[in-house]
């Protein structure tokens, strides 16, 4: 049945329950009746109503399709009529059980794979399947039940859908249902609340359904925050991240953190509890050996994933980086190992955490560690180190000489023109080095003032208040410009790094919209951009011994899971970017989260044109063979008739035939068979040609030579006009395959010139020789030259009514074999001249000896 292909692909919409009885057919069904009142045109494709009322009453007043009736083991069903609803054409099917076996026969072998061809057909569908039915979870509820679902449907094509709706009802209830017969028949309802329908594992069903769909919606929202670009926590499901520093408390924040979790109401699956571990930038501080190790141990027991990032030397900002990227609404931290002392000039992480959290709770774990030791404050600084070296120089130096320039001066310019000298030093200072060297040079600079030019001289005392005013002054404007100093450089450095943050996005995404195979070009980018050895896309697969495989890979694929790797961004549940080299910072994975949504996508899109050109390919085939057959069919047919009439007139006994009359048949069943032969070597040559079997010998041989031979076999050939000088070069050619080139070329200027006059002339050039088949016929049109080289073409058409078709590809096939080439051109005034081109011999080979004659 061939049908249109319309513009769009039908939208899905699944109706999934967690067991038998809850409701999915009936909530179908009113679906469909309220389109149908809307106006819209839905059809009953296929819906079980198992002999219940109310489902039987909403079928009432909606179109239903007719079954196709198969017989099988002497029994006869009833499965939907693809065909009868694709020819239909309704806006809506219902079609029910999706997860169906059909019976042998049928166009598909399961029931989903029909709606696949309606989906395709652009027809909306309607339907309907059990938890116990997807793939993934086959396994667990044999483990529930005890009865093994032989019916699963790939949880993917599910997924697939515009919208999953789950149909819920409480066991207790589906139980009451079940008792009042409105499920099964009275004699199978103990048997069921006995066995399948048993509390316990309605309960485990529910509990199946309800996660799944969850898990499905949760990974619709993290694709949606991937692709705006949100940074917002939205509290749609709890998730946990754990801060550790591989210290000895870091056991004990884990355990903590697993169990928060849990009472949070997560499930204990790597979705709801992350543990981080973030690394200073400059390598200074790390976990002890052997720590991570451990950690990592610990964190898979507890059913945690575990992740590593660079967070510089500001590590709060690293921390929430990732909780904000990763939608966590919880963070643990454990509290600070730093005492009190060092609290009073740095208050740690933990304050700075809960300081800029925002609407992420923090929970602050007590250990045996806490307040036990002090740790090494070092105050960042946006200032780069040559800077940094330079201020501190300048800290001592600048001071310095205004000190010189005021004891050298000291009778041209004033105590006030000094201070000024300090000033000036001191905001140099301030902006070259910051604030450190800022406070360096203000103090240094006010002792020297001082010392060296306040009255009296050489001495610390100040003997009047307006100098005590002037060295604060110093102070604070020291502090003032350094701290202006400082924003400037964090705020340049920000903007420096969103600069390079859009251009590598920008980068990573013309590398997928303007390549036809991306995914390879875009690993080695992310590779290149952020120093890995090795970068990976890595699929769930249950045929590789780890449970995954590669899809794509750019350096060593040294990594067979995502938790072995140093670097890992879930795209998906079954797709995980990867990197192996380096860990990275909590920006960068950010940037990471982007870019594994467009691997998802070059690796979706590649599949998909490597679909589409398998599909195209197998349209190609199928017309292909369509037109051998039709051709093939035609010129064995016509033939092979006049063989059989001509023998049947031969061979009838009552039949008198003159000798004349006897003649004539025999030279029709022996022209009927040369057309016969002349059409199997074609075929034969054809599939030489297509398994590159065709191995010529070439020699040099003469033009005139070949095109007599040529001509001798090929029927009307006293039409055709030889012009072909003697004393041209001879050409490199095998000499078989030459002239059967020239054999089907003529033979086609015969056919197709309508009885116009045909000339063959050859001519040098160059280092070739041309022949040129010429005919003064109607020609072809020009954007048609192409096609006539194109095998079961006949000037553009199918039909088969004059031969195979297969001639001219023949005859370019054995040209190109041999080194030539074979082209179409109008003839002046009219026709078509096609030129056959060799490589011309430019020395005479020595004459082989004569029979018998010995050197």
């Amino acid at each position: 049945m061939s049908y249109e292909r319309p513009g769009r692909r039908g939208r899905l919409r699944i109706y999934l329950g967690s067991a038998p009885g809850v409701g999915k057919t009936y909530a179908m069904l009113g679906e469909g009746r309220r389109r149908a009142e809307r106006g819209t045109d839905v059809v009953v494709g296929i819906v079980e109503a198992h002999g219940r009322p109310k489902t039987e009453a909403l079928l009432e007043g909606l179109e239903l399709m007719p079954r196709r009736k198969l017989t099988y083991r002497d029994n006869q069903f009833e499965e939907l009529d693809i065909a009868a609803v694709l020819a239909r054409r309704p806006r809506v099917a219902l079609v029910d059980e999706l997860a169906h076996t059909n019976v042998p026969g049928s166009v598909h072998e399961k029931r989903w794979q029909d709606i696949d061809d309606l989906l395709d057909a652009g027809i909306d569908v309607l339907s309907t399947v059990n938890v116990q039915h997807l793939e993934s979870l086959n396994d667990v509820v044999e483990k529930i039940t005890g009865v093994r679902q032989r019916e699963t449907v790939p949880d993917e094509w599910v997924r697939g859908a515009e919208q999953i709706e789950l149909v819920d009802i409480t066991p207790e209830a589906l139980r009451r249902r079940m008792a009042h017969g409105n499920i099964y028949p009275p004699e199978k309802v103990d048997a069921a609340l006995s066995n399948y329908f048993k509390p316990v594992n309605l309960v485990a069903l529910r509990e199946l359904a309800l996660l799944w769909v969850a898990d499905e919606v949760d990974v619709a929202l993290r694709r949606y925050r991937a692709e705006q670009q949100v940074t917002d926590v939205w509290e749609a499901r709890e998730r946990v991240v754990v801060a550790v520093t591989g210290g000895p408390e870091s056991e004990t924040v884990i355990r903590r953190a697993a169990r928060i979790a849990k009472r949070a109401g997560g499930d204990g699956d790597r979705a709801d509890l992350m543990c981080v571990h973030v690394l200073r930038g400059d390598g200074l501080a790390g976990a002890p050996p052997g720590a991570l190790a451990r950690l990592r141990r610990l964190a898979d027991d507890v059913g945690a994933s575990f992740h590593t990032v660079v967070g510089g030397e500001d590590v709060p900002a690293a921390l929430l980086d990732f909780a904000r990227g990763a939608n966590a609404t919880q963070l643990v931290l454990g509290t600070s190992r730093r005492s009190r002392l060092a609290r009073l000039f740095n208050q740690g992480i933990g304050a700075s955490v809960v300081q800029d959290s925002g609407p992420i709770d923090v929970h602050m774990v007590t250990h045996a560690e806490a307040g036990g030791g002090s740790r090494r404050w070092v105050p960042r600084s946006p200032l780069s180190f040559t800077r940094r070296t330079v201020g501190w120089l300048l800290s001592v130096l600048a001071p310095a000489v205004a000190t010189a320039a005021g004891v050298f001066l000291d009778g041209v310019i004033g105590l006030s023109t000094d201070v000024v000298l300090f000033f000036l030093a001191t905001v140099l200072v301030a902006l070259v080095g910051g604030l450190g060297p800022a406070l360096l040079a203000a103090v240094a600079g006010g002792l020297m003032l001082n010392w060296f030019l306040t009255p009296p001289l050489y001495t610390f005392t100040i003997a009047e208040r307006e100098n005590v005013i002037t060295l604060s002054v110093m102070m604070v404007v020291a502090v003032a410009v350094a701290l202006v100093v400082d924003r400037a450089a964090r705020r340049a450095e920000q903007a420096a790094a969103a600069r390079t943050e859009a251009a590598l996005l920008a980068s990573f995404a013309r590398t997928v919209l303007t390549r036809t195979d991306p995914l390879p070009r875009l690993l080695e980018k992310v590779s290149e951009a952020f120093g890995l050895r090795s970068v990976a896309v890595l699929e769930r697969s249950s045929e590789a011994p780890s449970g995954w495989r590669y899809a794509a890979c750019v350096g060593p694929p040294d990594c067979l899971r995502p938790e072995d790797a140093e670097v890992d961004v879930a795209v998906d549940p079954d797709v995980h970017l990867i990197g192996q080299g380096r860990p990275l910072a909590a920006a960068d994975r950010r940037v990471l989260e982007t870019v594994g949504g467009q691997a998802l996508l070059a690796l979706r899109s590649q599949r998909m044109a490597a679909e589409a050109a398998e599909a195209h390919r197998k349209v190609e085939g199928a017309e292909l063979r369509s037109a051998l057959l039709s051709a093939v069919g035609h010129d064995l047919r016509t033939p092979l008739t006049s063989i059989k009439a001509a023998a049947g007139s031969l061979r009838d006994p009552e039949l008198a035939l003159s000798d004349a009359d006897r003649a004539e048949l025999l030279a029709t069943v022996e022209e009927s068979v040369d057309r016969l032969t002349a059409l199997v070597d074609n075929l034969l040559d054809s599939s030489r040609l297509a398994a590159g079997a065709v191995v010529p010998l070439p020699k040099p041989v003469g033009y005139d030579e070949v095109v007599a031979l040529a001509l001798a076999g090929v029927e009307g050939a006293r039409r055709v006009r030889v012009e072909i000088d003697e004393r041209l070069p001879a050409v490199l050619a095998d000499a078989g395959l030459l002239e059967r080139v020239v054999a089907n070329v003529v033979d086609n200027a015969l056919r197709h010139g309508r009885g116009a006059p045909i000339a063959v002339r050859a001519s040098a050039h160059a280092d070739r020789v041309e022949l040129r088949v010429v005919d003064s016929g109607p020609g072809v049109p020009a954007n048609a030259v192409d096609d006539l080289f194109t095998p079961f073409q006949r000037l553009g058409d199918r039909d088969a009514t004059s031969g195979v078709g297969l001639g001219l590809s023949v005859a370019r096939g054995f040209t190109t074999a041999m080194g030539g080439t074979l082209t179409a051109e109008d003839t002046p005034g009219g026709g078509l001249t096609v030129v056959i081109s060799l490589p011309a011999v430019t020395s005479p080979e020595p004459a082989e000896p004569a029979p018998g004659v010995y050197t």
